[in-house]
C-alpha cells in the first residue's frame, strides 16, 4: 500500500486536519480491513474500485463513489473489491461543522453521500476530484470547494477550547474538569459537543485516549499489558480491555496478533 499525507492551507488549516491518498493493487483475496474511530471525520473519494462496508447487523453495502464519513463510535470494517485509490479530506474534531447541511450526530457511522449533502454542488465536486489528474489539483479542487462555503464564523470556540484541552491530555481529563476549566455547564457543553462533533466530551476523550495508547502499543512502547493500561490512566486492565475491544473490537493481544493494515497507517500521522 502506498500511503500519503498532504498538508491544507493556512485559511483552511483550523478545520482540516490533512488531506491522504491511498493507494493498493487488486488483492486475490481480498481481506476485511478494521478502522479504528480517531475522533475526525473524512471526506472521501475512490477514484478506484469501491469499498464494501460491514454493517452492525452482518449485511454489508458498497460505499458511495465520494462521501462524508461521520464520527465513528465503534469499529468500522470494510474490504476493497478491487484496485484502491483514494483521496480523503481528514476534518479536525469539529473541522466538518461548517460544511455540514445535515446535523452531524445523525452521519455517526455513516457514509453519506456528497450527492445528498450538497446537490448538484457535491455532484459537480466529485466530478471535478475525479477529472483531477494529480493530488495537488484535488486538493485545490476541494480547498476551492471548502473556502466557497466559509461565508462567516462558525467554528464554537467554546467546544475549539475544550476538544484542545482533550488532545493536549490525550483524552486523560474527565467532563466535570473540562466543564470547570471551560466554564460550561456540564449539559450544555455536552449540547454543543454533540452539535459541533457528532461526540459527547466523554466519547471524544474515550477515543483519544485510545488512539494515544494504540501509538504506545504498536511502538512497543511498554512492559506489559497492566503498564500500558496505567499508561493510558485506565482504572485497571479490565477497564482497558473493555474500552480497548469497544473502539477496536478485539482484545489488545488479538489486535496486536491480527493484520489491520489499513487502520494501522493512520496512526502516528499526527
Amino acid at each position: 500500500m502506498d500511503y500519503q499525507t498532504f498538508e491544507p492551507s493556512r485559511d483552511l488549516s483550523p478545520l482540516v486536519k490533512c488531506y491522504w491518498t491511498l493507494e493498493s493493487p487488486m488483492e486475490e483475496n481480498p481481506r476485511r480491513q478494521t478502522i479504528v474511530p480517531d475522533g475526525c471525520m473524512e471526506m472521501i473519494f475512490h477514484y478506484g474500485d469501491l469499498y464494501k462496508q460491514y454493517m452492525s447487523d452482518g449485511l454489508c453495502v458498497v460505499q458511495p463513489r465520494s462521501c462524508v464519513f461521520g464520527q465513528l463510535t465503534r469499529p468500522l470494517e470494510i474490504e476493497p473489491i478491487g484496485e484502491t485509490g483514494i483521496f480523503s479530506v481528514r476534518f479536525h474534531p469539529g473541522g466538518f461543522m461548517p460544511f455540514a447541511t445535515i446535523p452531524i450526530k445523525e452521519m455517526d457511522n455513516k457514509a453519506v453521500a456528497l450527492k445528498k449533502l450538497f446537490g448538484n454542488d457535491g455532484t459537480a465536486l466529485e466530478s471535478a476530484v475525479m477529472h483531477a489528474k494529480t493530488t495537488v489539483e484535488k486538493i485545490n479542487v476541494v480547498e476551492s470547494f471548502l473556502s466557497g462555503r466559509l461565508t462567516h464564523e462558525t467554528i464554537d470556540r467554546f467546544v475549539q477550547s475544550a476538544v484542545e484541552t482533550i488532545l493536549s491530555a490525550n483524552g486523560q481529563i474527565s467532563v466535570s474538569l473540562l466543564s470547570g476549566q471551560t466554564n460550561i455547564d456540564r449539559r450544555q457543553l455536552e449540547r454543543r459537543f454533540s452539535s459541533a462533533i457528532g461526540l459527547s466530551p466523554k466519547q471524544l476523550s474515550k477515543t483519544i485516549r485510545l488512539q494515544a495508547t494504540l501509538k504506545l502499543l504498536l511502538a512497543k512502547q511498554y512492559a506489559s499489558l497492566t503498564a500500558l493500561a496505567y499508561a493510558g490512566a485506565y482504572y485497571d486492565q479490565a477497564h482497558f480491555i473493555r474500552d480497548f475491544k469497544e473502539f477496536t473490537g478485539l482484545t489488545p493481544k488479538e489486535f496486536y496478533g491480527e493484520n489491520l493494515e489499513m487502520s494501522s497507517l493512520f496512526y502516528g500521522t499526527d
